[in-house]
């Protein structure tokens, strides 16, 4: 497996360019702040489709990836369900790192 990707993702979150939860990442969509969003692959039916259509009408990135026990680790908190990077540059970094991985199963 891969860890690029969510060593990538610790990385951002200790630099300040990540957030977490439900409405942090909606305000990030709205306000055209975040680069790219992250949604664990065991979310709801209800919240993948949320975050789909929200990051689909504001045209940001989402990848739809990894479970949510280890999207928390990876960032050194319990389980989180969605999350955005805040900065290009780490966006770009968990995108091309994404790519090497099976792990993911939806990406745009």
């Amino acid at each position: 497996m891969n860890r690029q990707p969510l060593s990538g993702l610790g990385l951002a979150m200790r630099a300040g360019k990540l957030v977490t939860g439900d409405e942090i990442v909606t305000k990030a969509i709205r306000s055209g702040e975040a680069k790219l969003v992250i949604v664990a692959k065991d979310a709801s039916d209800n919240t993948q489709k949320k975050f789909r259509d929200k990051c689909g009408t504001y045209n940001i990135p989402l990848m739809v990836g990894f479970d949510r026990e280890r999207l928390g680790n990876s960032v050194g908190k319990p389980e989180r369900v969605v999350m955005a990077l805040i900065d290009q540059g780490f966006a770009d970094m968990i995108r091309k790192a994404i790519v090497k991985t099976s792990e993911v199963e939806y990406i745009e």
